[in-house]
């Protein structure tokens, strides 16, 4: 499998990479997925700290120490559950961060996170006080690097232009094509994307047809009538979506999700037939190119 460098930073992750997120909470049933992850040559696994209240770090955590030294571990920070309430509220400060740090280690069983992403932002955030944190973890060798996980313009344009941040993980596709503005200026400050939701929920995979509904501004008559095109120019409406993405040299990899061996499966297959689709000129002409209308 392909790898591209992140950033401007030495690390090297697979162009296609496992969003842990959808993991069974259960071991047993999480191991299929991540031990053939690791046989398909994915590098690059990304979890965070709210995901299931840890309980997906630490699975992850488990799992992927026997090759540790191997692989290329992102969590994030910035989220914290409210004590005995449900949901959780936004704690950007440099204490949080910190012991949410040593709380991931513990449960990632590691001593190193080689990206690890603020997990979010707002304008009013201590931006000052954030970005030093981040180095001083990245000095004390805690961290290899830092990112974040933004589609907020006004929060990540300038969280990019004053840090040494290599990664934004944003949510992009061929059917929401907002990102698509601020490649240019992510580019030119060193950082690389990296692509979430790159099959719209299921949308974009050859069972679009069991999964069609309204998806940002498509309604679900004018869905149809592009992926139809499309399926008919491409054949392979998967392997369409993960092509289109890594089209574009500032995406560094696709993050795709799994809940199942089977559904990993289906996205290395797609990977593959998507190194045979070079022109994406169809896509760009019968496809919208929205913008971010709020965060600006």
């Amino acid at each position: 499998m392909k790898k591209r460098a992140l950033g401007n930073s030495s690390i090297e992750i697979t162009e296609l990479s496992l969003g842990c997120m959808s993991l069974p909470t259960n071991i047993i049933d999480a191991k299929p997925i991540i031990h053939s992850a690791i046989d398909y040559g994915i590098n690059y696994f990304d979890t965070a700290d709210l995901y299931d209240k840890g309980i997906n770090e630490e699975i992850v955590g488990e799992l992927l120490k026997p090759h540790r030294n191997e692989l290329i571990l992102a969590t994030k920070v910035g989220n914290r559950w409210n004590d005995g309430e449900n949901g959780w509220r936004w704690d950007p400060s440099p204490s949080h961060i910190e012991n949410g740090l040593k709380s991931s280690l513990r449960r990632l069983k590691t001593d190193y996170i080689d990206v690890y992403q603020l997990h979010g932002g707002t304008i009013d955030d201590p931006w000052d006080d954030i970005i030093e944190t981040f180095e001083r973890l990245k000095e004390q060798g805690l961290i290899r690097e830092y990112g974040i996980s933004s589609i907020r313009p006004n929060v990540f344009t300038s969280f990019l232009k004053n840090s040494n941040a290599i990664s934004n993980m944003m949510q992009y596709n061929l059917l929401d094509r907002r990102a698509e503005e601020w490649f240019e200026q992510i580019a030119s400050s060193g950082t690389s994307v990296v692509t979430r939701g790159s099959i719209a929920k299921g949308i974009l995979t050859n069972e679009w047809k069991n999964r069609l509904q309204s998806y940002m501004s498509y309604s679900s008559d004018e869905l149809q009538q592009v992926l139809q095109s499309l399926e008919s120019h491409y054949e392979d409406i998967h392997a369409l979506a993960l092509a289109f993405n890594l089209n574009h040299p500032v995406v560094a990899s696709t993050v795709i999700g799994a809940r199942s061996k089977e559904q990993l499966n289906q996205n290395v297959m797609a990977y593959e037939k998507a190194q045979a689709i070079t022109d994406l000129s169809y896509v760009d002409q019968i496809t919208k190119k929205d913008v971010y209308t709020e965060h600006r």
